[in-house]
């Protein structure tokens, strides 16, 4: 008969999961800034390409959500906690805050692509720093540099010449 372990992973191997904690909350922190930025972008961009920049807002932060969400997850599954609070977000996080206010497109594009740069900063560190510490959690932190590199060229293709 086969024991079924009941405790999260991490208690075989704290160090592990501690490790996969700092280098994946900054991650999960950013992309929470980016969906409650992304919201504010979109509500509020103007111009002549308003409905294809105010759709793609609207996507990045879908992307930034599930990302946040699988991000949390992997930690949660190591048995960590995760504080992704709005507090706590607004104090640690490494994206400026944006414009206030109705902005045109290229300003919100350009806020918006300084956004993912700062997320992606926190995401590469994570893909660098987790290579030899855990694997799938490096794997989780390449998914997520994929899709934001993704999403930032296609913003910048809205204002690239």
């Amino acid at each position: 008969m086969t024991e079924t372990v009941t405790v999260p992973q991490s208690v075989s191997n704290p160090d592990v999961a501690a490790g996969v904690a700092q280098f994946l909350s900054p991650v999960v922190v950013d992309l929470t800034a980016i969906v409650v930025n992304g919201k504010q972008a979109h509500w509020h961009v103007r111009g002549a390409n308003f409905v294809g920049v105010h759709e793609l807002l609207d996507t990045i932060v879908a992307h930034a959500q599930g990302w946040a969400d699988t991000a949390a997850e992997r930690i949660v599954a190591l048995g960590l906690p995760v504080d992704a609070r709005l507090s706590t977000v607004a104090a640690t996080t490494s994206t400026k805050e944006l414009t206030p206010g109705f902005r045109q497109s290229n300003d919100t594009i350009t806020e918006m692509i300084a956004q993912l740069d700062a997320a992606l900063a926190s995401v590469n560190t994570a893909v660098a720093e987790l290579d030899e510490l855990d694997q799938t959690s490096q794997d989780v932190a390449i998914e997520i540099a994929r899709g934001l590199d993704k999403d930032r060229w296609f913003l910048f293709a809205h204002i690239s010449e």
